[in-house]
């Protein structure tokens, strides 16, 4: 392709280039009703429960029991799953964590009287830091409250530690660094640890180690309650899952350990031994999957029996629950009911906040009357719960209790009813425990519907902008600067007078808004003012709503997430959804007017297809979906390192990624310019060492080189990952910032000394400068995703070119057919007419949309909060670092939607060339024809375009995810299925949003400039 310089050479272009900064104003605001619709909603949604700040105290002993010992060892091993020490674990046992940590049950069955052994139910989410609040406290979390595991502040409420405090106990502490977060004063002796370097297995154990045994074999026994917190199984389980050598190893310790306290114990020590949450089969947590839910807890008193076996506890206060694979049924009880439970033991007043029941065996057998023990015990913990919830009536949150008051009342009236016999009784107090815990679960799930409505509103209302705006600016083309200017000028006019009447209405209103304050007022009616003069002053057809050629597909994926079934399985519905996104165009393709353009289109849609059904078999597995689903991302479900196959394809993708990019520019002669040092010197190496540091991380995981080895490694695994990053980042945005354009000049004298100047990469002029932008953050996320993840992030890339040619063909076969029927065919030699074409069509960005949620889903995610990868936080440094950790962490998790963002401008970029002549292009600006042309005018305005359908696709996914939440809010699934996947959806679409203003705003505006500027031409004359 041959293009011609002005005289004047690089020459500034006559028209300005307000058009990106109004287009990124634009997007700008889009995402601002997006946030704000998110914030109201979320606020109506997630609810935090009111924590109380009243004391459990009484002088004269009434509320508590004459201790059975004077001190306690709490041991917790962090993740220790039931079945790790059941009785009877599931069969066919493990050999790695089954019948290895043997000494709990062994004292189980060899001291019957002095040991018990539970299955404990810990609360959803599954993480630390709920579980240490819910131990201590006796409460429960909230869905939301998971957010507060990487930060979590000091626990103000009534505990067991400021119960030992008042009662001038003294307590130690060892382990888990957590603890000292939520607890920073309460003990006298602290050695904490830091608990989230996962790849760290044995730091803080030994440490715990190191400080436990002095203290146990100190014979003045200077502690009255002792804290150590484990954590080597937990990380265990992070790092290479439950079936691993390193996990037999682990619970082996455990297990030397446990025999050596039981050694050291006296008679005025309990031993409370407990998992303060499971994991799944990879050896994740953080959800509500049985295997997550199924703690451990062992209770042992080495001399003085807890209970007496033979006495007789009505089968109405006990419960039993079988475990996953196992065919006998084992006591269960709820994780909290420990807290009561030790209370009394220790002769402590049970904690203000607490609704966890007593353990009926350990008041049982103490004086051979059970009746009269237990019955004591369960009305002390029964008046201690009924006090909080009358507490909890009367406080500005009491409301939430008005549809379980009159089933607390009575239930509450029969424990109180004293003709009951003495087993009825007994079974009445523990019921009203159970109703008061069910009520709170349901109570602790109440929802703001104000808030939620509006979010909606505003949600919905985002959406419809966006559609309107995309609708207008295709329409305008060339003209849109003037249309935009306009409307943005009324939006912030609009969104001036909202904040001023929000401010008025919370002002004159406020009794009549519960849960709303200023704030809310005003990011409701700000944004909502301003889209209404937006709205008013554009026009909309019907025709402009049916979302032309792909209705049905984004409206089908938006109505799939009312059901629990179809988002269990959106893994799959989104690869039947891309895989028939390209159908239209694979046809489309045989109506080629070329033979060329027919192979070309049908071809790399071929490709497109191919490279998506092989995408699709790299899968991790929702709880839900059962045995209909199996684990290939991972070598098998239980073990989390990268399959065979991977690890041999592992470093020739990293290769050959790179030199395919070079291919495809190849084809528009513009691996020239930046291309030609970019790609091997800049990406390909980043690629490498990506790869490199995994492939280290798995051979030092599999103890391939020993682990003396193992701090050497880790040093070259973090400055190897440390490249990866900088060599992109800087020396690639340097770079590309620098001289972004794939171009080559070409002087040649003809005969007569008539020079002519040839552009080599003429016709990819923004395209190919734009991927190598894209290619920035495609090495990123390449090195913060795992071995499996990098080959389906490289077949993404191949995916996501080969529909770059196939928009290519069919656009130059529609501009073809299109010349060919008009009454003018010789108007195919004029290369103006075949590169200008139809503005970007909602179609073509249906594809790269639902390739972002098909990248999600293959590189190891899914809609739960167990599959995050979490030791890609010690990515760049080996222990959690700020902000490197939360960075990596998420760009593996949301890598794909930032690419996908970023990626979908190159639908008006790619193989568009500058326009070189003056007047407007065809069926792109209006009739005038004496107006200058800016060479990027046509580029800069459909990028806008593109960004505002991708917008509008991740937009309408969020609307749907919100509205089934809101919907659904009462199903029994919401927090296992529906809330999660509105979470993602709104980070999904954060992200979206977030890149493609960085796109837009950074890479089409520089690449614009710099073509702009080296193309310019005035009209002539």
């Amino acid at each position: 392709m041959r293009g011609y310089l002005s005289k004047a050479g690089a020459q500034t272009c006559a028209r300005p280039t307000i058009m990106v900064s109004n287009g990124v104003l634009l997007l700008g605001w889009i995402f601002f009703l997006h946030i704000a619709g998110l914030y109201l909603f979320t606020g109506g949604f997630l609810l935090t429960r009111l924590s109380l700040p009243d004391t459990s105290f009484c002088s004269d002993g009434s509320c508590t029991l004459p201790p059975t010992h004077k001190r306690a060892v709490l041991l917790i091993i962090d993740a220790l799953r039931f079945d790790f020490l059941s009785p009877h674990p599931p069969d066919p046992p493990s050999p790695y964590h089954h019948n290895v940590l043997t000494l709990p049950r062994e004292l189980f069955e060899t001291q019957p009287g002095h040991s018990l052994l539970f299955n404990a139910y810990a609360d959803p989410p599954t993480t630390t830091l709920q579980r240490i609040k819910g131990i201590t406290t006796g409460s429960l979390p909230t869905f939301v409250d998971i957010g507060n595991n990487f930060g979590g502040s000091s626990i103000t409420e009534d505990s067991i530690m400021k119960q030992l405090k008042l009662a001038n106990k003294s307590s130690a502490f060892m382990g888990d660094d957590t603890w000292m977060s939520v607890f920073p004063d309460s003990f006298e002796a602290t050695f904490p640890f830091d608990s989230f370097n996962v790849e760290d297995l044995h730091t803080v154990d030994e440490g715990v180690i190191r400080h436990l045994f002095p203290l146990l074999e100190d014979g003045d026994k200077p502690f009255d309650f002792l804290v150590g917190h484990f954590l080597g199984v937990d990380h265990v389980g992070h790092r290479v899952g439950p079936d691993h050598p390193n996990m037999k190893a682990k619970l082996q310790q455990m297990n030397d350990v446990l025999r050596r306290v039981v050694k050291l114990l006296d008679e005025e020590t309990l031993l409370v031994v407990l998992g303060d949450h499971g994991m799944d089969r990879s050896g994740d947590h953080g959800g509500d999957g049985d295997l997550e839910t199924s703690a451990s807890l062992w209770i042992y008193s080495k001399t003085r029996p807890l209970y007496d076996p033979a006495a007789n506890i009505p089968s109405g206060l006990l419960q039993y629950k079988t475990f996953p694979g196992e065919s006998i049924p084992h006591r269960s009880i709820q994780q909290i009911d420990i807290l009561p439970t030790m209370s009394l033991l220790l002769g402590l007043p049970i904690p203000f906040n607490n609704l966890g029941t007593v353990i009926p065996e350990l008041f049982a057998g103490r004086d051979r009357s059970p009746g009269n023990l237990l019955t004591r015990a369960l009305e002390i913990n029964m008046a201690q719960i009924k006090s909080f919830l009358d507490t909890y009536r009367s406080s500005p949150s009491g409301g939430e209790l008005d549809d379980a008051w009159q089933g607390l009342q009575s239930a509450w009236t029969a424990a109180q009813t004293v003709s009951l016999s003495k087993d009825a009784q007994l079974i009445a107090l523990s019921n009203y425990a159970r109703v008061a815990l069910s009520a709170c679960r349901a109570m602790w799930a109440q929802f703001n519907p104000i808030l939620m409505a509006l979010g909606l509103m505003l949600l919905g209302i985002g959406l419809i902008t966006a559609w309107v705006a995309y609708s207008n600016l295709s329409k305008q083309g060339l003209n849109s600067e003037e249309w935009l200017s306009f409307r943005l000028s009324l939006v912030l006019r609009g969104g001036a007078a909202g904040a001023v009447v929000g401010l008025g209405v919370s002002l004159a209103f406020q009794n009549y808004l519960p849960g709303m304050d200023s704030l809310d007022c005003i990011l409701f009616a700000a944004p909502f003012y301003s889209s209404i003069p937006f709205l008013f002053s554009s026009s909309l057809n019907l025709s402009d709503i049916t979302l032309k050629a792909f209705p049905i597909l984004l409206v089908l994926h938006a109505l799939s997430f009312l059901s629990n079934s179809f988002t269990f399985w959106e893994d799959r519905i989104v690869t039947f959804l891309l895989v028939t996104s390209i159908v239209p165009s694979f046809i489309a393709g045989f109506s080629a007017p070329t033979d060329r353009l027919r192979k070309r289109i049908i071809g790399f849609s071929i490709l497109f297809a191919a490279c998506i059904r092989l995408m699709s078999i790299s899968t991790v597995c929702r709880e839900e979906q059962g045995s209909y689903c199996h684990v290939t991302f991972y070598s098998s479900s239980s073990v989390p390192s990268p399959p065979v196959l991977v690890l041999a394809l592992a470093i020739p993708t990293a290769i050959v990624v790179p030199l395919v990019l070079q291919q495809f520019l190849r084809v528009s002669r513009s691996d020239v310019g930046l291309a030609k040092t970019f790609i091997p010197v800049i990406l390909l190496p980043s690629l490498a060492a990506g790869t490199f540091y995994w492939m280290l991380e798995w051979l030092e995981s599999a103890t391939t080189f020993g682990g003396d080895n193992a701090p050497l490694i880790r040093l070259a695994r973090t400055w190897i990952a440390r490249v990866a990053f900088v060599l992109p980042v800087l020396g690639g945005g340097m770079l590309w910032w620098t001289v972004p354009l794939c171009l080559d000049i070409s002087v040649e004298t003809e005969p007569g000394e008539k020079r002519q100047v040839t552009v080599i990469g003429f016709a990819n002029a923004f395209g190919s400068p734009y991927i190598l932008f894209w290619s920035i953050a495609f090495s990123l996320v390449f090195t913060s995703t795992q071995l499996t993840g990098q080959i389906t992030l490289g077949l993404a890339a191949v995916a996501l070119l080969a529909y770059l040619e196939v928009i290519d063909g069919v656009r130059d076969a529609k501009a073809m057919n299109r010349v060919l029927l008009s009454d003018k065919p010789s108007q195919l030699l004029d290369s103006n007419i075949m590169l200008s074409s139809p503005s970007v069509q909602f179609s073509d960005i249906v594809p790269i949309a639902l390739l972002g949620l098909q990248t999600f889903y293959a590189t190891g995610h899914q809609s739960v909060i167990s599959s995050i990868q979490w030791k890609t936080a010690f990515l760049l440094t080996p222990t959690v670092t700020y902000p490197t950790s939360p960075m990596t962490v998420v760009l593996n998790s949301l890598g794909p939607f930032i690419l996908v963002g970023l990626g979908v401008p190159l639908v008006a970029l790619w193989n568009r060339a500058p326009l070189l002549v003056s007047g407007t292009p065809p069926e792109v600006g209006t009739a005038e024809s004496k107006k200058e042309i800016a060479p990027d005018a046509q580029v800069r305005v459909e990028s806008i375009v593109a960004a505002l359908g991708m917008m509008i696709y991740y937009a309408s996914l969020l609307f749907g995810t919100a509205l089934s939440a809101a919907i659904l809010r009462r199903h029994l699934m919401v927090w296992k299925v529906f809330a999660p996947r509105f979470m993602a959806g709104a980070l999904e679409l954060i992200f979206v949003d977030a890149a493609v203003l960085l796109g837009v705003g950074l890479g089409v505006d520089r690449i614009a400039r710099r073509v702009g500027a080296m193309f310019s031409i005035r009209q002539k004359s």
